[in-house]
């Protein structure tokens, strides 16, 4: 009896360990300097879907003035055709409201192997994004393939807590 009471209290103390390090590493925010100057901050994106043949990664980035959400689809259009991609993205939240962000820039990263479509978050909708998970988003990936969709299954909140986080250091440095 004592040694299932001493066992429970173990898993107990480890799940919490276990938790306090996944939330901890959700908020590390890296920063990345681009060809053109540029400087986002970010943290490394999460999945947001995953099969086979598809998966979506992903999470919030800035560059200390507005919010993107950076999305990596794979697979991806090559170069040429990729940076075709201008449309805007279509994002459910849990709300079962549908928020269209407006495409802000398309970048091939990693030597060409990773895809990246950032979306401008308005300022308007920051406030929901914090509130609400992510149910699904719909990416025009143009060519023969068109529209395609991903619906959530994984790190649904990854958006909040992410979008969180950068307020929070933001609140942080102001008070410095």
């Amino acid at each position: 009896m004592i040694m299932k009471a001493i066992f429970l209290k173990n898993i107990c103390v480890l799940g919490f360990l276990l938790m306090t390090i996944s939330v901890s590493g959700q908020c590390e925010i890296e920063h990345r300097i681009y060809p053109d100057g540029s400087m986002l901050y970010y943290i490394e994106p999460v999945n947001f879907y995953w099969t086979q043949s598809k998966d979506l990664k992903g999470g919030v980035v800035t560059d200390k003035e507005n919010y993107y959400l950076a999305l990596q689809p794979s697979p991806f259009p090559e170069k040429p055709g990729g940076n075709k991609l201008k449309d805007d993205l279509e994002l459910k939240l849990s709300n079962d409201s549908i928020y269209s962000l407006e495409h802000f820039d398309t970048r091939y990263m990693e030597h060409d192997t990773v895809m990246q479509l950032l979306y401008f978050i308005d300022p308007k909708h920051v406030e929901d994004l914090l509130n609400f998970e992510a149910i699904s988003v719909k990416i025009n990936m143009g060519g023969t393939e068109g529209l395609r969709t991903y619906v959530f299954k994984l790190h649904k909140s990854a958006i909040q807590e992410q979008l969180t986080c950068f307020l929070k250091e933001e609140e942080n440095k102001k008070k410095k």
